[in-house]
């Protein structure tokens, strides 16, 4: 989830050097996702007066079943659609509009806990919240202000933490008993996923992997790394294609830290790459830079590295409205890292003449 030099400190030692490549895995994949799928927008278009209206029959009706009725009709609603952050232009107007979003179908959820939509949309939704707009920054300030860039690592934890909890949740609504089983025997509970659980497979997972990349000193979050491993493996079995290529995406990198692969680890990330890519149809940011930060800079390849982000960087995102947002915000950590460059990579060796 962090630049390498940064994540290389932040997890590297007692955790090892593999868990570094989780956190890269986590927080690009993360940003990858914002938005690309309308059932992932936190907030679709919703009419305001159908809103108010709504909100006035929960907190004025006594009746169960009518006030229940009206939670689940505004929860599909809000979880069920709209392509409004996704397409727009403006990341810094979608940052303070998401926690609105979030809060209502949390309160939404006090009154319906079991509403699968709800529970989908806030746990794709806290992750992605979490990484564009709190882990981001604190990568940015840590040289800087490393108070600050701490205090913001601690409020992204809790961030994954909930969304994370979120996707289990939805999970157990889907299959009764699936987290004791997760806990037992990870790999024989997600054999009873089938292909319209890798939605919810894959935020768990996801969010899961971010909230373990900034918690070095929490041992009980590493020991969870073989559930995280087991669902994202179950996702790709599952539908290796889903959502423009994104589980691909995210094991571009988690492949680089697995100590369960097979086979050379750079070449089941590129070919993680290549397919992410097709999927994609070349038109997502996310693909190369995840290669850029995972393989180039362990390979000390810095032509390839400037190539993979110039290439993200000309991205046209009007081209592909519904992932406008996405590769904005993308593009805008293409930048940081290559003003970053002569950090995260050896100067060349003088030769003598």
């Amino acid at each position: 989830m962090s630049n390498p030099d940064d994540i290389a400190t932040l997890m590297c030692g007692p955790l090892g050097c593999g868990k570094a490549q989780l956190a890269r895995a986590a927080g690009r994949e993360i940003i990858l996702k914002i938005s690309v799928r309308s059932k992932a927008a936190p907030l679709p278009a919703v009419s305001m007066c159908a809103l108010l209206l709504l909100l006035l029959i929960i907190g004025g009706t006594s009746g169960c079943s009518i006030k229940r009725l009206a939670v689940n009709k505004l929860g599909d609603a809000l979880a069920g659609g709209g392509t409004t952050f996704a397409s727009d232009d403006d990341p810094e107007l979608v940052k303070a509009a998401v926690p609105f979003s979030l809060k209502l179908m949390e309160s939404l959820l006090s009154e319906s806990p079991k509403h699968k939509g709800l529970l989908f949309a806030t746990s794709s939704g806290f992750t992605q919240y979490g990484y564009a707009f709190v882990q981001q920054e604190a990568e940015e300030l840590e040289a800087d202000n490393l108070t600050r860039s701490r205090e913001l690592q601690a409020r992204a934890r809790r961030l994954y933490v909930r969304a994370r909890d979120y996707g289990l949740r939805g999970l157990e609504a889907r299959h009764p008993g699936f987290r004791l089983r997760l806990n037992d025997n990870p790999k024989a509970a997600v054999e009873k996923m089938r292909k319209g659980d890798v939605p919810f497979l894959y935020w768990t997972a996801v969010s899961w992997a971010a909230a373990i990349s900034v918690s070095k000193d929490n041992p009980e979050f590493v020991a969870d790394l073989p559930k995280v491993e087991a669902m994202i493996d179950r996702a790709l079995a599952l539908d290796e294609s889903w959502d423009h290529g994104a589980i691909h995406g995210f094991l571009i990198t988690f492949e680089m830290g697995r100590a369960t692969g097979e086979g050379d680890r750079i070449e089941r990330a590129r070919r993680h790459f290549n397919r992410a890519v097709e999927l994609s149809g070349g038109k997502l940011a996310g693909p190369y830079l995840s290669l850029a930060e995972s393989v180039c800079i362990e390979q000390e390849d810095r032509a390839q590295f400037e190539k993979l982000l110039q290439t993200a960087l000309a991205i046209n995102p009007d081209e592909q409205t519904s992932t406008r947002l996405v590769n904005l915000v993308m593009q805008r950590r293409a930048r940081w890292l290559l003003s970053r460059v002569d950090k995260l990579f050896l100067p060349p060796l003088e030769t003598n003449p």
